[in-house]
């Protein structure tokens, strides 16, 4: 039976790669990595670059089609921006793509500005969700301002110069009260998210409302089973436990004294009762919405690239 997608094996998608420069040294790519990715060079060749150059293509071809259209109906504005949505579960390393395609398309033909931003500053404050019942659903469709989300892309994708969104902290686990990401006039966004692919709900009249996804050109879902994402964030529990939890300032600073049998336990429970059921219910049923589906084996390494075709 026909299926909308083209599956590539690592090997025959880094054969569409054509003889483009576009590289990252060392210290870049070291940067951009997330805590616990091995993304290297390898990777860079084979998956990447291959990624940037369709993206790259969808971008040119999309805005050829943007010019005609305006021309056709006689309207004289300026393009607006491309805009890529990444989406996958918590600790699958969709920050770590995300970055590396902000960078890599940074470096493509033309050096177009690429502007990132993440779904998390739009989480409500912690102060909202406790006062909502949801502080336990943190990551759950229903603990983010999806209003504003979709005000702010809808302005950036309207050609808007000029549009703020607001700034989460990993660091006190909440929304930084002031700051804000200016996105200013990019030819290219990325919005980063746990559900940036969810579709749009339906009003209570039966009447669907917009969705954030409305408003993408291309998306990316970062995909792998769920026992090894879950490996990955155990991994990544215990590393922060030794680093970043020791700052005087985090939230997560009182469990830098359990055991490393505790703090397994401790986040072990985070998974099953949250992020498990989080992957399960919202953002595993938008997989099959991406345009493009990276693949990962045990090891967090890309093993296949799945393409929409239809």
């Amino acid at each position: 039976m026909p299926e909308p997608y083209v599956t590539l094996q690592r090997r025959a998608w880094a054969e569409k790669s054509n003889a483009t420069q576009i590289q990252l040294d060392e210290e870049t790519l070291t940067r951009l990595r997330g805590l616990g990715d091995p993304t290297n060079q390898l990777d860079i060749a084979e998956v990447y670059r291959p990624l940037t150059q369709l993206l790259h293509l969808h971008m040119v071809n999309t805005g050829r089609l943007y010019a005609q259209s305006n021309d056709f109906l006689g309207l004289d504005v300026g393009r607006t921006p491309f805009v890529i949505g990444v989406a996958g579960s918590v600790a699958v390393g969709k920050s770590t793509v995300s970055r590396l395609l902000q960078e890599l398309l940074r470096r493509a033909p033309g050096n177009p500005k690429v502007d990132l931003i993440t779904t998390d500053g739009f989480l409500y404050p912690n102060a909202e969700l406790q006062r909502r019942g949801l502080l336990d659903r943190k990551g759950f469709p229903e603990s983010y301002n999806r209003r504003a989300l979709l005000q702010f892309v809808m302005d950036v994708k309207s050609g808007e110069p000029r549009v703020l969104a607001p700034v989460y902290s990993h660091l006190v686990y909440d929304i930084v009260e002031g700051e804000h990401i200016v996105v200013d006039s990019p030819d290219i966004l990325i919005v980063e998210g746990l559900n940036v692919l969810q579709p749009a709900r339906v009003e209570a009249d039966g009447h669907p409302r917009l969705a954030v996804s409305d408003f993408f050109d291309f998306t990316v879902y970062v995909d792998a089973d769920e026992e090894h994402i879950k490996e990955w964030f155990l991994d990544r529990f215990l590393t922060l436990r030794a680093t970043a939890f020791q700052d005087q300032r985090s939230y997560f600073r009182r469990f830098t004294d359990l055991s490393d049998e505790e703090s397994v336990q401790l986040a072990s429970q985070i998974w099953d009762t949250i992020n498990g059921p989080n992957l399960r219910q919202n953002i595993v049923p938008t997989r099959e919405r991406a345009t493009a589906i990276l693949v990962k084996d045990h090891e967090h390494t890309i093993e296949a690239i799945r393409i929409r075709k239809v």
